[in-house]
């Protein structure tokens, strides 16, 4: 009899089926431990759906209805023409319409308007007299993006603005010319508007993780139970946890604007003085969130998992990657509840535009209230004994 007509021993057997029994073991074992942490399970869940939502519907690359004011010093039948045929190419959305040199110029200095179109004193009689006056388009070119394909409609604007309004012959003779103006970044360089940004996004980033980790390190090696037992109240505790990182903080946006200024020629237009406070201001808020996910989670994986979970939102839907006034209404409503959108407003116009607190009031007064909104949210979960 051959040594293929014998029968493999029990023992062999047993092995290989033993080998499926532990390995069937441990992916039970898995699957439960999955479902008890319910924070990593919601992780792997949310983060694709989000991302599939946010480049589908709030992401776009070519902006239309952007926000812009007129200047309007004659209200007169050709210049309502004009206005209807710039709204035509829907890339502006007139919003704010002024009188006034300087109203005109805080509404492109506070970001509140992308685009202004200066419609001068006796405009419509110059174009009769065939003078060919000058029609001004000043453009917020901090985002070169969402500024040049709006600069690139213009060309027609003049034909469709007089189609009705007077013969302009064929081929048509131009009776007045749009000049445009790319303010605070006339040569549309891309590191003018990316180097600010970083600032935001960097401090984000690190802030988040920096506090919701140390605050978890703590409960996972037991120290924590030894800080709660000390009279101490949650006050206390939060207001040394977030301190030190506060420096922390400023050393990062010293070294990210100084290598900026000195290394990629962005300019500084604004007071340091004010940039210094308000960033203060998104530093504790970014802590205090921070801080807030360090009382949800049960450990450092999970804290990993919810501020890469925040930060996700905070790039795409703060302007920092993609032109916010292209975003969906609902999109931008979102974008309104996250610091950064308002920090990198806030950053870019300090730096590039030298804007002051008269033209940053909003956004220093929304960083304000998400501040207290997440200490209040942070105190209040402190929990005095550990579970």
């Amino acid at each position: 009899m051959s040594a293929a007509d014998h029968p493999a021993p029990a023992h062999e057997i047993r092995e290989r089926f033993g080998f499926w029994k532990r390995s069937y073991a441990m992916l039970v074992k898995e699957f439960i431990q999955l479902k008890r942490d319910r924070v990593s399970f919601a992780m792997i869940v949310m983060l694709p759906v989000m991302q599939l939502l946010l480049f589908g519907y709030a992401i776009n690359t070519t902006p239309h209805n952007l926000p812009s004011a007129v200047l309007l010093q004659e209200d007169s039948d050709l210049a309502r023409s004009v206005l209807k045929a710039l709204e035509n190419t829907a890339y502006f959305r007139f919003i704010y319409e002024v009188h006034d040199v300087d109203d005109f110029d805080n509404l492109l200095k506070s970001g509140k308007v992308l685009f202004g179109v200066e419609i001068p004193r006796g405009f419509e009689r110059a174009v009769r007299r065939g003078d060919r006056p000058a029609l001004l388009v000043a453009a917020d070119a901090t985002d070169p993006v969402a500024a040049s394909a709006a600069l690139g409609s213009l060309g027609m604007v003049v034909q469709t603005a007089l189609a009705h309004d007077l013969y302009i012959g064929n081929p048509p003779e131009m009776p007045f010319e749009i000049r445009a103006h790319a303010r605070y970044n006339p040569a549309a360089s891309s590191s003018l508007n990316i180097v600010p940004g970083l600032v935001g996004t960097i401090l984000t980033m690190t802030m988040l993780i920096f506090t919701a980790l140390s605050v978890t390190r703590e409960v996972e090696r037991g120290t924590m139970e030894s800080l709660l037992s000390m009279p101490i109240k949650p006050v206390e505790v939060m207001f040394g946890k977030i301190v030190p990182y506060v420096l922390v903080g400023f050393l990062q946006a010293f070294l990210i604007i100084g290598i900026g200024v000195g290394l990629f020629g962005v300019p500084l237009l604004g007071n340091l003085f004010l940039l210094a406070l308000l960033s203060t201001l998104f530093i504790a808020t970014n802590l205090s969130i921070g801080y807030t996910i360090s009382t949800v989670v049960q450990n450092q994986l999970q804290a990993m998992q919810m501020a890469m979970m925040f930060f996700l939102p905070s790039i795409l839907l703060s302007g920092f990657m993609f032109p916010f006034a292209g975003m969906p209404v609902w999109a931008q409503y979102l974008g309104e509840c996250l610091p950064l959108t308002h920090y990198l407003r806030i950053v870019r116009a300090i730096m590039l535009k030298g804007a002051t607190m008269q033209n940053l009031h909003f956004d220093a007064l929304a960083l304000a209230i998400l501040m207290l909104v997440a200490m209040t949210i942070a105190v209040t979960r402190f929990r005095r004994t550990l579970d």
